[in-house]
């Protein structure tokens, strides 16, 4: 009961804090309509902001173990933490600036107007790109090789049961983690590619087609689309891959997962470009080209798809990411990516007794938390470039 009383004694010193501050601020600036006409819940949010701040200050200056030299597993996290978004905003800084004065005049002016966060999310997505496709140059180990040693834990001190040959150790069974993280990008950040392509070729050729013929054509799409979406993406790809799990395995099973998440996910694509065919098959060109006698695979190719490009894009981006966490949670309960191919998923799940550790060894518990950082990580630079996208196609300026 002493937890909820100090977190309720904390919101009550926020909530007079809050009030303070835009009292104060209507005071000092002669009631300036900023201050004047500012909502309590603002000055709220003003005031909870500089006091987590303040926390979090407070917190990274304190003692990472205690005089019995028992770690602080939350002192050394939440280092780890901030270590690593100050790095990133580093790192995305010198790439943004890097771009702004090499490469061609378009680029550079892209780079000119880019964000940090998309900066940020461009050189996240480069080097995911780079070591899914040279996994195997840069992995020291192969996915599937087995070491004699098993759940060496990660650090690479043999004091606590690690071996410097494997800095991230190896899982239950000896594979090394280091080398299987590497894969996973090429495996889990790949197929996940493979299955929005799929997705979007299903879901973009019949929306499309349904805004061009209409009828009874756009009729029986939509409503075969709307069937299916009335079934929870999860829980019916997970139905579907149990059921395809009685015929295939291994590797026909991941295939089967392709094609199931692709499906499934090609009617939210389908309704994008249906709705957005339907804006475009209404103009002037659209009339002229058919009267000039242009088929049906002209006037989808190149009238209305140049025309749609933008909101496809940014929806490539949200869908992929969908589709990423969709085969990452199935890898997680069994039903993903099959062994022996590396996956974050299955990491994630093999890899969890390691969380045991946070106790006296913090660094060893941080295993699992590589493959589920990798994925978060991912979906959030994914989620900066299609914010600067959507940004950039509509039109809109700072």
């Amino acid at each position: 009961m002493s937890v909820w009383l100090n977190i309720a004694l904390a919101l009550a010193v926020v909530a007079v804090l809050g009030w303070v501050f835009r009292f104060a601020g209507q005071k000092a600036t002669g009631n300036n309509p900023y201050f004047r006409d500012m909502p309590y819940a603002v000055a709220f949010g003003f005031a909870l902001a500089v006091v987590l701040i303040l926390a979090g200050v407070w917190l990274y200056f304190q003692p990472a173990a205690n005089e019995q030299g028992v770690p602080a597993p939350s002192v050394i996290f939440w280092r780890w933490a901030v270590h690593f978004v100050a790095g990133s905003a580093v790192a995305a800084f010198l790439f943004r600036l890097a771009g702004r004065h090499v490469g061609t005049g378009a680029s550079r002016k892209l780079f000119r107007q880019m964000p940090l966060t998309a900066a940020f999310g461009i050189l996240v997505v480069l080097i995911y790109a780079v070591l899914a496709i040279f996994a195997a140059f840069i992995a020291p180990h192969g996915q599937e090789q087995v070491f004699a040693q098993a759940n060496v834990v990660p650090g690479g001190n043999p004091a606590l049961g690690g071996n410097p040959e494997f800095p991230l150790g190896t899982d239950q069974i000896g594979r090394d983690i280091l080398s299987r993280l590497i894969y996973g990008a090429q495996n889990t950040v790949g197929i996940a590619f493979a299955t929005t392509v799929l997705a979007f070729l299903l879901g973009g050729t019949l929306g499309f087609l349904a805004a061009v013929l209409r009828g009874w054509t756009d009729q029986i799409l939509s409503r075969g689309v709307d069937v299916l979406m009335a079934i929870p993406s999860l829980i019916f790809s997970l139905l579907l891959i149990t059921v395809a799990s009685a015929w295939v395995t291994g590797t026909g099973l991941t295939v089967a997962m392709v094609v199931i998440i692709a499906v499934i996910d090609s009617t939210r694509v389908y309704r994008l470009a249906r709705a957005v065919g339907m804006n475009i098959v209404v103009m002037d060109y659209i009339e002229a080209a058919k009267l000039r006698g242009e088929g049906m695979g002209y006037l989808i190719f190149k009238e209305i798809l140049p025309n749609a490009t933008a909101p496809l894009l940014a929806e490539f981006g949200l869908r992929f990411c969908f589709v990423f966490l969709t085969i990452s949670a199935l890898s997680f309960l069994g039903l993903g990516i099959q062994p022996p191919l590396a996956d974050w998923g299955t990491m994630v799940k093999d890899l969890s007794a390691f969380i045991n550790y946070a106790a006296f060894a913090p660094q060893i518990a941080s295993a699992p938390l590589l493959a589920a950082g990798a994925i978060a990580l991912l979906t959030v630079a994914v989620n900066f470039v299609v914010d600067w996208m959507l940004h950039r196609s509509s039109g809109l300026k700072e």
